[in-house]
């Protein structure tokens, strides 16, 4: 019962890596714009995060931190292809490229940092449940805010004004342009919210999952939360299961190897990445399932008065 648990928490632990990421990019690609440059954002944010919790201490300014450096990374990003039309998948590339190299070389001289002590949260009684409450109430705070963002944002998409002038913009933006929305503006702030999601998203990988700072320490999470976003069909509670679903494959591996089971390492340690290809190799199988869900521009520069 206690291994379950165990297996219970970590799951959703390395989830709310891969749920905050998705979502930003959810958020991206429902204003019609495709961010590739996820991972360098994550990897960014995370030293930024972990740099800021070692001179400061403070768990809510790392996460600032990391969201600060997210927002920033996606600003360039967004006055790139939004406003200067590049294309939009060669400067996410780009960003994914740089953000790996720059993180790299501004946290050499924190691979030996240290954190002061990690706290332990609780919620009071819930947490003394047998099974269920250390699998489910004895999580960080950030843990139980992934799940309040995906209801939030499920309803701003669906209930809210702005948030179908969010999907209008997405699906298409002439349209949306002549009824006198700034289209630009409107797909420059999503794409700094999602870069800012994506950076919580790092700052938690390096303040909380890990806790250290290594070089290229998101290790593919970020591409994983780009295909998680079309696993989901751009859903916001579709993404969350979703982000479960793989942080349960990516935990698994772990359990396996504690329980002694006989399985070469390498297997074990691809197994989220070949449960991602399988998932996207099954949907693609289905065109018409796609393109009803996906918004109509994603991927295509926005032109005003042409």
């Amino acid at each position: 019962m206690d291994s379950i648990a165990l297996l219970l928490a970590a799951t959703l632990n390395s989830g709310t890596v891969l749920a905050f990421a998705a979502l930003g990019l959810l958020i991206n690609e429902r204003a019609g714009i495709v961010n590739l440059g996820a991972e360098g954002m994550m990897l960014v944010a995370a030293i930024a995060g972990y740099a800021t919790a070692v001179h400061t201490g403070s768990d809510t300014l790392a996460f600032i931190g990391g969201a600060a450096a997210g927002a920033l990374l996606a600003a360039a990003f967004g006055i790139l292809v939004i406003y200067l039309n590049t294309n939009q998948y060669a400067t996410g590339l780009a960003l994914s490229l740089f953000g790996t190299g720059f993180s790299a070389f501004v946290g050499i001289t924190y691979t030996q940092a240290k954190l002061s002590e990690r706290p332990n949260f609780a919620v009071p009684y819930l947490s003394d449940i047998p099974l269920v409450g250390p699998a489910l109430f004895k999580q960080h705070p950030m843990v139980y805010l992934a799940i309040v963002l995906t209801v939030a944002l499920a309803w701003f998409l669906y209930r809210s004004r702005a948030g179908l002038v969010l999907r209008a913009v997405g699906e298409s933006p002439e349209s949306a342009h002549a009824l006198g929305y700034p289209v630009r503006r409107i797909r420059m702030f999503a794409v700094m919210v999602g870069g800012a999601l994506c950076g919580i998203s790092g700052a938690y990988i390096s303040v909380v999952y890990t806790p250290l700072w290594v070089e290229g320490m998101v290790a593919g999470k970020g591409w994983i939360a780009l295909a998680l976003t079309t696993f989901a069909t751009w859903r916001p509670a579709r993404v969350l299961l979703g982000a479960y679903l793989f942080g349960g494959v990516t935990m698994l591996q772990f359990h396996l190897q504690g329980e002694g089971v006989q399985i070469p390492s390498q297997f074990l340690t691809m197994m989220p990445y070949l449960a991602t290809i399988v998932v996207l190799v099954l949907i693609s199988r289905n065109a018409s399932f796609i393109r009803v869900n996906m918004p109509a521009s994603i991927g295509k520069p926005f032109f005003p008065g042409s």
